[in-house]
């Protein structure tokens, strides 16, 4: 059964029509984080999957969100100044939203992402992670998986490289909050948007967004894809504050892995070793972050 955001605000940010592709795991996870975010909030983006005029977000009073554009690169750097001008003016209460996919966070705006953590911006950055270009014809990104086929590899050859720890990453910063986040389990993502929201300084969700077009994936399938990821162990549900507070909000279920590959075009040249493989390292990978989160158990 799919949990309901029944406690949430009833009113519908999120207005059709739009630009999304059907099944599109973003579109439902714009429409839960306005109803946990609220709309005394500027919006930023670039190009990509929701760039300006793609998206309609609209106030209970039929005024549109504050949206504002940015370069790839500068999405996090003009997140920060709009912020400091709204402080500079005497509003402190606006949240400034970074909102972005894998491209422009895990590779084009790597840097700039960096150095709003460690500057520790008051910015609420949500990646969407659709785990490639999508936008343009499913391009290999460093948050691609290992061995998943894309447009940009040799035809019908596989990315060799394993996706990049972005959590790790944003951890080591030691910013105030950071969080991984899935549609399929909508009350625990919005909780978090109202814990983000709550804080200051820079706070980081990441949210897998499953790409039927991309992953090849029926679109029909999104919501049980996005579970199926947290279940598998390929997206586990986690917190972090202050970079060593780690918190597991889900214990997979130890679905088996095929379950998630079958349905995907991307995994079609896995082998059976390659799913032993793959296993291996997200086995790897939970073991790590369960040490991880044992961590203030042991000292506390």
């Amino acid at each position: 059964m799919i949990e309901a955001p029944s406690k949430y605000i009833s009113y519908e940010y999120f207005k059709s029509p739009h630009n999304f592709c059907p099944g599109c795991g973003e579109a439902l996870a714009l429409r839960y984080f306005f109803k946990a975010a609220g709309n005394k909030l500027v919006f930023v983006t670039q190009p990509g999957c929701t760039a300006p005029g793609g998206v309609r977000v609209i106030d209970p009073e039929g005024r549109p969100i504050d949206n504002a554009g940015s370069l790839f690169g500068s999405t996090a750097a003009i997140s920060g100044g709009i912020k400091a001008g709204l402080v500079a003016q005497g509003d402190t209460e606006t949240l400034v939203v970074a909102w972005a996919g894998d491209g422009a966070t895990f590779d084009i705006g790597m840097g700039g992402v960096s150095g709003a953590a460690e500057r520790n911006d008051d910015i609420l950055y949500v990646c969407y992670d659709n785990e490639g270009y999508q936008n343009t014809g499913n391009q290999r990104s460093s948050a691609s998986p290992w061995k998943t086929i894309n447009t940009t590899n040799p035809p019908g050859a596989p990315k060799m490289e394993g996706k990049k720890d972005i959590m790790a990453i944003l951890a080591a910063h030691a910013i105030p909050y950071a969080a991984t986040a899935t549609v399929g389990f909508p009350d625990d993502f919005m909780r978090k948007v109202e814990k983000a929201k709550s804080l200051h300084g820079f706070r980081f969700l990441h949210l897998l967004s499953p790409c039927p077009t991309g992953w090849g994936s029926p679109a029909h399938l999104t919501i049980e894809l996005s579970r199926l990821a947290v279940d598998t162990n390929v997206f586990p549900l986690f917190e972090v504050e202050e970079g060593v507070n780690f918190t597991i909000n889900r214990q997979p279920t130890g679905a088996p892995i095929s379950q998630y590959t079958r349905v995907q075009r991307r995994f079609s040249s896995f082998t059976a070793e390659d799913l032993r493989e793959f296993e291996r390292g997200l086995e790897q990978r939970w073991q790590r972050l369960q040490f991880l989160a044992s961590y203030k158990n042991r000292v506390g």
